[in-house]
């Protein structure tokens, strides 16, 4: 079970079942989905089923000043069986469309990143944008991530695949 965690802004705190009607404010946009790897949910019922069998390990971004549920992402070991992401740490992030611009993002995965670094012991860190959300690379460079190269994604029902642009890095200690 992933802790709670406390930022300036911010409350990450694992996702529940009852969240099921918040989560669909973002995973049923499809200006929020549209780079995502899952396809754009139809219901809170669908985003509930999920919640039930697939969201361990995932945190929700909780705006401190009114509660609202905002956002949600994770960080983990690559489960790539590439040798290039080998002891990597992954994360992804998305965020309800009128959350964006405003720092969450940046802020959220800072947490999450420096949560890894301490508690895991994690010092190697990767993530992927599509390139044509350059808004997310942005967010990675602010994390202290440089670009590495190119790559590809696909959903997970195999619709749409996406060329990416990858960041890495290796921290001794955290820049922030």
């Amino acid at each position: 079970m992933i802790p709670t965690i406390e930022t300036e802004r911010l409350i990450l705190r694992p996702l529940t079942v009852d969240d099921a009607e918040a989560v669909f404010q973002w995973t049923g946009d499809e200006r929020v989905t549209k780079y995502m790897n899952y396809s754009t949910y139809s219901s809170a019922e669908q985003v509930r089923e999920w919640l039930e069998n697939g969201s361990s390990g995932i945190w929700g971004f909780v705006r401190k000043s009114d509660g609202l549920l905002m956002g949600s992402g994770d960080i983990h070991l690559s489960k790539s069986p590439d040798e290039a992401t080998d002891g990597f740490w992954e994360f992804g992030y998305c965020f309800r469309f009128d959350c964006w611009n405003k720092g969450y993002c940046t802020e959220a995965t800072k947490a999450m990143i420096k949560y890894a670094f301490e508690s895991c012991g994690a010092r190697k860190f990767m993530a992927q944008h599509a390139v044509g959300n350059p808004a997310s690379g942005r967010v990675m460079e602010k994390c202290g991530l440089t670009f590495s190269g190119y790559g590809s994604y696909q959903k997970i029902d195999g619709s749409c695949e996406f060329k990416s642009k990858v960041y890495r890095a290796v921290f001794e200690k955290l820049p922030y």
